[in-house]
Formats: C-alpha cells, structure tokens, sequence
C-alpha cells in the first residue's frame, strides 16, 4: 500500500520538472515554447505525509511519511517513491512527442510485516508476513501534447513484478493509465487508473487464513484464489510555493480510491474485520532544480 500511495504522489514531479505549461489563458507564456525542456538533467525530492490503511483490505487508517525523488541523468529518468524504484532506460523525446518506456522496476512490499502498526486484534493474531522484494520491469507509452496543450499528458503502462524474497512468492501485475495537464506555469492537475492482478502465492500470504491462523484469531479459516485483486482511482494536484514548476519548492497532494475485488473483498480480514473500499491520501512538499 505505502509503495503504492508514493507513486502517485511521485507522478506530480514526474510531469510538472520536464515540461512547462501554458498560462491561464491558454495561450504560451513568453519566450517559452513546446521545445522548453531540452532533454537536460533535473532532480526533484520531496516528502510527503499520508493517510493510509493499517494493512491492505483494513478500515482502520493511520500516517506515514512517504518520501519520494525523481530526475533524469544523461537522458534515463529514475523514480524513487517510497519503497518503490523504477528506471526508464528509453530516452524521452523532446516537445510534443510520443515517449516508449522501459525498464525495471523494485518493490519492497511491507504489508503485514509488522503487526504493530495494526489495530484489528483478530488481524494482529494472524501474525506478521515476512518482507516481500518484488523485482520486474515494465514497459509504456506516452504521448505528450494529446488534449488541453503542447503539455498535457497521456500514458499508458504496464508492470510485471515477482517476489524474490519469500514473502508472498508470487507476482503481481499492474497496467495504469495517467493524464496530467498544467493549468498554468505554477500549477497542474493529473488523474490516473490502474489495476492488479496477483498469483495464488499472493492471495494465500495476505488473504488466506489457515487453521492455524483461525484458532489463533477467531477468524474463520479461508482460502483465497490469484486473480484480479483490485481496480484503483486518483487524483492529484501540484501547485508551485516559489519560481514555477520548472524549479523551486513545490506543494502537492492526492486522493486515491481503491476497491478490492474476487476472493479478496471475500476474505474475513476484509470482509468482517476491514472494507472492500480504500481510501489513501497525501499532502507534501518538494524542491524541484
């Protein structure tokens, strides 16, 4: 979930740095045209505070800081959100332009591996689930210049990871769908969409109950299934504190919904114990230069 929330808020820095928007009127701010992002090196970090679940499927909510960075080095571009790294080893093109994306991509998964941080007594019973490292890559495409300017854009991508580590021993899929557009120099808006579909390894780690889990809990036991655990929605906002959104200190926030689907919405610990519906939210700050 924390990796999840933190790239969300990372595709604000992603797409305001490199590119610079039209002004309120629509028309292009002076001496800046659709070639303003010269394909140069740039880095932005930030920190960010969010609300989130106690553990995937819970309704019990608590914070958590989500720090995150992204840039480009001699044409790749990197994203580090939270516990989560990807690589784009495909330079991108300059002005409006299609974008093809690839590269690798790692994820440390933390749900349930620490039961402190989990209120639900009976959820707390079921004990911890060992760290998952889930390493893959993924590939996408985007085209910049698609709707409201030379700036806005749209993207389309897909990921495969699979855990290394012994945690859930098993892969997770996600293809996500982005669109942000600048509304000004100082300011943008992005939505996204994106869904997951896990491995049985997956299903029985976070969402099975065993018998023996079900005398220690009083859960009933149960037997989750791979498949398509979850469909998700966001938002986002990105708002310029100082300079534009080239460079300088930066405000942004999101909104996510998430709806656990199959044997996963099933599952006692949602079913009984949690919700179907997630929700996750952040508000932070970052320096772009």
């Amino acid at each position: 979930m924390r990796a999840i929330t933190a790239a969300v808020l990372t595709a604000t820095f992603i797409f305001a740095t490199p590119a610079l928007a039209q002004d309120a009127t629509g028309s292009t701010p002076p001496a800046v045209d659709a070639n303003a992002d010269t394909g140069g090196d740039f880095a932005v970090v930030g920190l960010g505070a969010a609300v989130l679940p106690d553990y995937e499927g819970s309704d019990d909510y608590s914070f958590s800081p989500v720090p995150a960075a992204t840039g480009r080095v001699s044409g790749f571009n990197f994203l580090l959100a939270g516990n989560r790294l990807s690589v784009d080893l495909v330079p991108d093109g300059i002005g409006p332009t299609w974008d093809f994306q690839a590269g690798p991509i790692a994820v440390l998964n933390l749900n349930r591996s620490s039961t402190k941080g989990i209120d639900d007594a009976q959820v707390r019973a079921l004990g911890k689930v060992d760290t998952a490292i889930e390493l893959g890559g993924y590939v996408g495409i985007g085209k910049t210049g698609v709707i409201t300017s030379q700036f806005d854009r749209l993207s389309l991508s897909v990921s495969y990871r699979k855990d290394v580590a012994g945690g859930h021993k098993s892969t997770v899929l996600a293809p996500t769908v982005n669109y942000v557009t600048p509304l000004s120099t100082k300011a943008l808006v992005g939505l996204f969409v994106s869904g997951e579909r896990v491995g049985e390894g997956y299903a029985d780690s976070y969402f099975s109950i065993t018998p023996a889990q079900s005398v220690a809990s009083g859960l009933p036991v149960y037997n989750a299934r791979g498949g398509w655990k979850n469909w998700t929605v966001g938002a986002l906002a990105g708002r310029s504190l100082t300079g534009d959104l080239t460079g300088g200190l930066q405000l942004f926030g999101t909104v996510v919904y998430r709806k656990l689907l199959n044997d996963f919405a099933d599952s006692p610990i949602v079913s009984r114990n949690g919700s179907t519906s997630q929700w996750l939210g952040a508000l932070g700050i970052a320096y772009s230069f």
